[in-house]
């Protein structure tokens, strides 16, 4: 109870002790464990893991990506072919004749 630097409780005059510990008894019976900081691998199979996943997670969605994805691509395709036809000498040739026989009552090309 002597002078120093001792945080007192005013009104009892006992030690308090340092933050979070304000005087009462030390806890017993829990274990603590631990590793040091150079044995742990956090990221130990971390890359391995990743890319088996990242697979399994693709090959799981291919077959709601694939099929929609090549449709568009093979409509694609066709509607630039038919275009490139149209555009072209021949297609404006053929488009030609087709309005001259539908001018003339002759048979009309679907």
């Amino acid at each position: 109870m002597g002078g120093g630097s001792e945080p007192l409780d005013t009104k009892h005059g006992q030690y308090l002790g340092g933050w979070g510990n304000l005087g009462s008894q030390t806890q017993k019976g829990i274990t603590t464990y631990s590793l040091s900081a150079n044995r742990q691998r956090p990221l130990a199979g971390a890359l391995n893991a990743a890319v088996f996943n990242t697979w399994r997670r693709c090959r799981a969605q291919a077959l709601y990506v694939v099929p929609p994805f090549a449709i568009a691509y093979l409509l694609v395709n066709w509607a630039v072919e038919k275009n490139e036809y149209y555009n072209s000498k021949a297609g404006r040739m053929a488009d030609a004749q087709a309005a001259e026989e539908a001018t003339q009552g002759g048979p009309v090309r679907a």
